[in-house]
């Protein structure tokens, strides 16, 4: 197995949501690779965990990265939320993946769940990516 590719293909995430005009029009600069000490903003975006599992075999080294993107929102109803994660989810799927090390083979979305936490005040919605990565 290779984890070679995964702080390239965090980054590559990272700049692709901080780049986007649509999610940008939605929760700002509110889009954090680490969630900063203190009072967070009524909207905003995290990267948040990864699962890498091998897929390498005699003919290269491969790596299945599942991470979860979050979408967390304040107020009432799930609409910003849902246009967010639908932003991210655009923005995710399409790329480009241009990585330092390694190559993405193929980026889908594997499951969402939208739920309602701290007592119904926040919404949230984890997007989990998968992204196959041949680390040559």
């Amino acid at each position: 197995m290779s984890y070679g590719g995964a702080r390239d293909l965090q980054a590559a995430v990272y700049q692709l949501l901080v780049a986007d005009g649509t999610l940008g029009a939605l929760v700002g600069t509110a889009i954090y690779d680490e969630l900063p000490p203190g009072a967070l903003p009524s909207h905003y975006v995290s990267l948040g965990p990864e699962d890498v599992t091998d897929l390498s075999d005699q003919t290269g080294r491969m790596a299945r990265h599942r991470f979860d993107v979050s979408v967390v929102s304040e107020g009432e109803g799930f609409d910003l939320a849902k246009r967010a994660a639908a932003a991210v989810s655009d923005v995710v799927l399409a790329g480009p993946w241009g990585l330092a090390r390694g190559h993405v083979v193929s980026m889908s979305l594997h499951r969402t769940r939208a739920r309602r936490v701290r007592r119904g005040e926040l919404r949230r919605i984890d997007l989990t990516f998968q992204a196959l990565v041949d680390d040559i």
